[in-house]
């Protein structure tokens, strides 16, 4: 699905969430979704006229089951590097689980269409990444896009925010969600099975003064009203003991 010129979400569903970046016919991917996704990535590709063999680089926000999907068949099958925040690496390779999350809030009908959602794309299990590339503190990556990667730990350690300025985007991870699996509430959010959520929070500090128009969840729709009006709810709800949803 084309959000925008070069910017791309795979499959038509927001509920687990993949991005494309195309960059001069280079392409880098973000965020791996579940291992069902890559009929959807195939797909996308396709309806750009491009192909795997475009991919340069798939980077992962952090190391999650429903993040890392398709990332070790991307790697394995076509070579495609992929990064991902150096406190995740381990958990993205399949050595450590993730670290104990605090316990959500959950409805029985949005979370029984989550556990439905992954069960019909490929399972709510990972696949390890035999290789991955860390990425230790804020840097520049040289890939399609140019992503300056920001950390905002606390969804998991290594959780990083991914900042496009040629495409005035941001794409967040599961630092800030949409639309909650455990809840189905609507709006900017905390992801749920955040292990630290005061430092989460906390760690939003790192985006502001930055810009975005397309702020683009890990779950759920993306978000168009600006980066300071997306933080200021999640600020809000911490602040009143509700920053998970």
């Amino acid at each position: 699905m084309q959000l925008a010129p070069s910017l791309h979400r795979v499959g038509s569903s927001s509920l687990v969430n993949s991005y494309l970046v195309e960059d001069a016919g280079a392409i880098t991917v973000i965020d791996a979704g579940l291992r069902g996704h890559w009929k959807d990535l195939l797909r996308e590709l396709e309806a750009m006229g491009r192909s795997p063999v475009d991919i340069r680089a798939l980077l992962l926000t952090h190391g999650d089951v429903d993040h890392v999907g398709f990332a070790e068949r991307l790697r394995q099958e076509h070579g495609v590097p992929v990064y991902v925040g150096a406190a995740d690496a381990a958990e993205a390779r399949g050595e450590v689980p993730k670290p104990d999350a605090v316990r959500d809030p959950m409805r029985l009908l949005p979370m029984a269409k989550f556990l439905v959602y992954g069960l019909t794309h490929g399972g709510l299990r990972s696949t390890p990444i035999k290789e991955v590339t860390p990425i230790a503190g804020a840097t520049t990556l040289d890939v399609p896009g140019a992503p300056a990667v920001i950390p905002v730990p606390g969804h998991t350690p290594g959780s990083v925010a991914y900042h496009l300025p040629s495409l005035d985007a941001i794409f967040m991870g599961d630092a800030m969600t949409t639309r909650s699996v455990t809840t189905g509430i609507v709006g900017p959010a905390l992801g749920p099975f955040t292990v630290d959520p005061a430092k989460a929070v906390e760690s939003l500090d790192a985006l502001d003064g930055m810009s975005a128009n397309w702020v683009l969840p890990g779950h759920g729709e993306a978000w168009t009203g600006g980066l300071p009006q997306a933080l200021r709810p999640i600020r809000t709800a911490s602040r009143s003991g509700r920053a998970g949803r």
